[in-house]
C-alpha cells in the first residue's frame, strides 16, 4: 500500500524527471496513417515531427476509459492510494475518460482511493504541477497537502505560446481560412494562451517569429510573479535552438535560473506543428516550498 502519483503524457514532463520521482506517465494515442501509436512509447518527438514536416497524415485522440481501467487496475488491487493528474478538460475528455474507470473499478474494489484532478493546464505547464507533486510526495508530504497544492499551482500556472506555422491551427479548424490566408501573407504569429477554461485561446497577434519571441518574453514578465526564484518549464516542437534563445532572454530580462525544458508532445504537437514554443510559469508565488529544478 502506497501513495502514487500518476498522469498522462500530455504532461510532457521529461523521462528522467518522471523515472527519478517514479511518476507513472499513460501514453496518449496517436494515429499515423491509420496505425495506432504511444506517444513517448511506440512515437517519439524527434521522429513525430519529422512526420509531420513530411505532411503524414497523424491524428490524436484522448485516452480512453479501457485504457484507464488497464492502468488504474493494479493500483486497485494492491490497495495503493492515487492522485491522478490529468489533461485539461478544455482541449480532451480525458477527466471524463478517467472517471468512468474508476466508476467501474469502485464495482469490485469498494476501497479504491482515486483522487483525478482536471489540471486545465497543458504540455510542461502540467508537467510542473506533477513535478511539484511528485517532490512534494518524495518529501513525505500528507496527501491532502499535495493535494491542495496541485490545486494551487493549477489554478496559478500561466501558458504562453507561439507558433511558427498557421498550417497546423487551420488543419485543426481552430483558424479560419480568412485568417490563415491573411496571417500568411503578413508573417503573422499568435500569441496563444490557456483560457480559464483550461482551452487554448489566441490572444494576440504580431508579425514576425522575433517580434512574437519577444512578445513572449514579455507577457511573462506583465503576468508571472517571483521569476527568479521559482522553476519555469520551457518546450518546443523541435525547435531546441530558438528555445534556448528564449532561455536565454529570460535569464537575462528576469534573472530566471531553474528550468525544466522539454518537447511538445504529440497531444499538442500534432495541433501546433513544428516550431512551437512556450513558456510556463506561475502567476503568484506558491505557498509551497519551491526547491531548484
Amino acid at each position: 500500500m502506497a501513495l502514487k502519483i500518476i498522469t498522462d503524457s500530455a504532461s510532457d514532463i521529461p523521462k528522467d524527471l518522471a523515472k527519478e520521482y517514479d511518476v507513472e506517465v499513460i501514453p496518449t494515442p496517436v494515429v499515423i496513417n491509420e496505425i495506432d501509436y504511444l506517444d513517448g512509447e511506440t512515437i517519439y518527438p524527434s521522429e513525430f515531427y519529422n512526420l509531420l514536416r513530411n505532411h503524414v497524415d497523424i491524428k490524436t485522440y484522448h485516452i480512453n476509459a479501457y485504457m484507464f481501467k488497464e492502468h488504474f487496475e493494479k493500483y486497485a488491487k494492491n490497495r495503493d492510494s492515487l492522485i491522478y493528474i490529468c489533461f485539461s478538460t478544455g482541449i480532451a475528455g480525458t477527466y471524463n475518460a478517467a472517471n468512468l474507470a474508476k466508476e467501474e473499478l469502485l464495482e469490485n474494489y469498494s476501497e479504491f482511493d482515486l483522487t483525478i484532478i482536471d489540471s486545465k493546464c497543458a504540455s510542461i505547464g502540467f508537467g510542473l504541477v506533477v513535478y511539484k507533486a511528485a517532490k512534494m510526495l518524495r518529501e513525505n508530504a500528507p496527501k491532502q497537502m499535495i493535494i491542495d497544492a496541485i490545486k494551487y499551482h493549477c489554478e496559478h500556472m500561466e501558458h504562453v505560446f507561439t507558433v511558427e506555422t498557421l498550417d497546423y491551427l487551420f488543419k485543426g479548424g481552430r483558424l479560419s481560412r480568412s485568417s490563415f490566408v491573411a496571417g500568411g501573407l503578413l508573417d503573422i504569429k499568435p500569441i496563444i494562451k490557456m483560457d480559464d477554461k483550461g482551452a487554448l485561446t489566441s490572444v494576440e497577434k504580431v508579425r514576425g517569429r522575433q517580434k512574437s519571441l519577444k512578445r513572449l518574453v514579455e507577457m511573462v514578465g506583465e503576468t508571472g510573479d517571483s521569476l527568479s526564484t521559482q522553476v519555469i518549464g520551457l518546450c518546443h516542437g523541435d525547435d531546441e535552438k530558438t528555445l534556448k534563445q528564449v532561455k536565454e532572454m529570460l535569464r537575462t530580462r528576469y534573472g530566471c535560473e531553474n528550468f525544466i525544458e522539454t518537447y511538445v508532445g504529440c497531444a499538442i504537437g500534432a495541433h501546433t506543428g513544428p516550431g512551437i514554443i512556450g513558456v510556463t510559469y506561475l502567476n503568484s508565488k506558491s505557498p509551497y516550498e519551491h526547491r531548484k529544478a
